[in-house]
């Protein structure tokens, strides 16, 4: 683990350091306790704090031909299915150019669909109904479709259940968001991606396909009865590559997962990207998976974690971040029988959280409490409960008394004469108005609609 630039004394580095090292350790022998248990020539596991690598192992051989090479942080692996978050961001951003819907029909884009009625939204989060793979067996022959026979292919294919009915995984839909965007933007697909998403991140070692002058991770499958790999075949998707495509490694799976935590608006605004976080069907009885716009939302040791998966012939991988930590686990393994690559992958990152997590900002005093905000602090009830209204950093916040200490606070946001709306927390987007009398003294507030009094009062009882 590498250490933050923070205000401490030398004792508490010291107690820093040592706790790092012990965190590492552990982390390591997580990686090589995977590596041995699911049988994976190579394994690349990382651990990243707001896009920064602050912990990697790499176990095994990335190639077999080269047995002492283990993987680094830059050795490339097909990242299968991670593929859609980046299609996924690509569509999101042209809904906010303008360009296109989540309710827009795929019809309306693409004319040659004869699947009326699925939607951009119902794609994104698999909850069309339309079958899980392209016609035509193509993972027997691993034989993939062009852009016509995917067409094809999608008019004759099944729509298994009704819209938003339940989850079903559809990577056949997802070959039809790349076709969206080429339509779109009248441009390749995967070119959209790299000028919309991958170049201003920086992402140059994610692609379609291997980048020639990296290393590399082979691709094998272990059978059950013998510790003797098979080299598994590199596939070519075609037009299918949209489900699943692109190849990564370790180091810009965390960018990525530091751009899921804190976008860049050059890229997508933050809140379109927290629209793609909010759940819009639960994938698991228990409720620990679901599914946003493209994202996953795995519930893990009591956080959530959003990214993805990936499977491929010679490949299993998985990234998934906790925003609000802006803490990303990564892996890479190169076996196509390798287990839950998802709760591992968030298993290292919640381990980083529990036993070595990073100092809150120090606290800095503020300079000044603007002069309209001053009648509007203290105590106020509401339906009897009690809630307080303070500046922070010269701007006004509102928490329920009676909420854990880790519950974020209300924003505000002046939009007029006595008339704010929330910007984040409770209540998002609604309106606080302030209520005065004849004297212009502050007398109440509505929030939300509801009134907030000085005293608590039952309903009806202030007029």
């Amino acid at each position: 683990m590498q250490p933050e630039d923070t205000m401490m004394s030398g004792w508490h580095r010291e107690q820093t350091s040592a706790v790092r090292e012990r965190t590492s350790h552990a982390l390591d022998r997580l990686a090589v306790d995977k590596q041995v248990a699911d049988r994976v020539p190579g394994l690349a596991a990382g651990v990243h704090r707001g896009g920064r690598l602050v912990w990697f192992a790499g176990v095994g051989s990335a190639d077999l031909d080269y047995p002492e090479k283990a993987p680094c942080a830059d050795t490339q692996f097909d990242i299968a299915s991670i593929t859609k978050t980046f299609v996924a961001v690509t569509v999101m951003a042209l809904r906010d150019a303008g360009k296109l819907s989540l309710d827009d029909p795929l019809e309306r884009h693409i004319p040659q669909s004869r699947h009326g009625g699925v939607t951009v939204r119902q794609a994104l989060a698999h909850v069309s109904g339309m079958q899980r793979e392209p016609v035509g067996d193509v993972w027997d022959t691993l034989r993939f479709p062009d852009r016509e026979e995917l067409l094809r292919g999608w008019n004759a294919a099944e729509r298994v259940g009704r819209p938003h009915q339940l989850h079903h995984y559809s990577n056949l839909c997802f070959g039809l968001l790349g076709e969206l965007i080429a339509r779109v933007e009248k441009q390749d697909w995967d070119a959209v991606v790299r000028r919309r998403v991958l170049d201003p991140l920086g992402l140059h070692a994610t692609s379609l396909g291997r980048i020639g002058g990296l290393p590399q991770a082979g691709r094998y499958y272990l059978p059950p009865w013998t510790d003797v790999p098979v080299t598994e075949p590199a596939v070519d998707l075609l037009a299918f590559a949209p489900a699943g495509g692109f190849a990564s490694t370790a180091r810009d799976l965390g960018l990525w997962g530091g751009f899921l935590a804190s976008p860049t608006d050059e890229v997508l605004a933050a809140d379109t990207l927290e629209e793609m976080c909010q759940p819009i069907v639960t994938a698991a009885p228990d409720w620990s998976l679901a599914w946003g716009l493209g994202l996953m939302l795995l519930r893990h040791d009591g956080r959530v974690w959003v990214g993805h998966t990936g499977a491929f012939p010679g490949t299993i991988s998985g990234c998934f971040t906790h925003r609000e930590s802006g803490t990303t686990g990564v892996v890479l393994m190169n076996q196509s029988t390798a287990t839950a690559p998802g709760t591992f992958a968030a298993g290292l990152g919640s381990y980083v959280l529990e036993h070595d997590p990073e100092l809150p900002p120090v606290w800095r005093p503020g300079t000044t409490t603007p002069a309209e905000l001053e009648p509007l602090l203290g105590q106020w009830f509401s339906e009897g409960s009690e809630f307080t209204f303070s500046v922070r950093a010269g701007r006004l916040e509102a928490r329920l008394r009676s909420a854990p200490a880790t519950t974020a606070p209300s924003l505000f946001e002046a939009i007029g004469p006595d008339l704010y709306v929330t910007t984040a927390g409770r209540e998002r987007g609604e309106l606080l108005r302030i209520r005065r009398d004849e004297s212009g003294a502050v007398t109440a507030m509505n929030w939300a609609t509801y009134l907030f009094t000085r005293r608590p009062f039952a309903f009806g009882e202030w007029l």
